[in-house]
């Protein structure tokens, strides 16, 4: 599928001046927050929000990439699926669980088949049920319940972008995906 409204990510010799001080760090290595750039105030704004559900999440860096990875796949986000299963791959997920998060819930782990089902009623109903709610608040505690449906959001807000905007993997997971196939990464 082609981009509604190609908008590439913006390069060093381009970077906005009012937000100079973040191509060094997050905002200036990822394609995705290069093509949020086009919107320096946003890139700003985001900040601290993608920090806490990046890497501060209640949920912890392995469980969150399992959220992030069935959120790219309900939207159909190659630049997601691939970028994460990098991601996945760098905090212990072997392949076969990887695949697993673009099925069913049945064939996956109950830990994760929670958080995939958290993720689906997400997109479905607009809103987690009483009973995925009250076992994600028994396991993970209301924070992690609450910071769940955060990571929805806030990566769904990035799939609208990348989708929108036509954003290319970035070339080292490129790079990384040609040296170690994943099986099926078209998403």
């Amino acid at each position: 599928m082609t981009a509604a409204y190609p908008l590439p990510p913006i390069s060093d010799a381009d970077w906005p001046e009012e937000i100079a001080d973040m191509s060094g760090g997050f905002a200036g290595k990822l394609n995705v927050y290069r093509t949020m750039a086009h919107d320096p105030a946003l890139l700003r704004a985001w900040t601290d929000l993608r920090q806490h559900v990046v890497l501060e999440s209640a949920l912890g860096l392995e469980l969150v990439e399992v959220v992030i990875l069935r959120t790219g796949v309900r939207l159909n986000s190659r630049y997601e699926w691939q970028q994460h299963i990098s991601r996945a791959r760098k905090v212990g997920f072997d392949d076969a669980r990887i695949a697993t998060i673009r099925g069913a819930t049945d064939a996956m782990a109950p830990a994760d088949a929670l958080l995939a089902r958290a993720v689906d009623e997400l997109f479905d109903n607009k809103q987690l049920s009483p009973m995925t709610a009250k076992a994600l608040a028994e396991t993970y505690g209301k924070e992690g319940m609450i910071d769940l449906m955060a990571t929805v959001g806030f990566y769904s807000t990035l799939g609208f972008i990348l989708k929108t905007c036509g954003t290319p993997l970035d070339d080292d997971i490129a790079g990384e995906l040609a040296a170690r196939p994943f099986p099926e990464t078209e998403n």
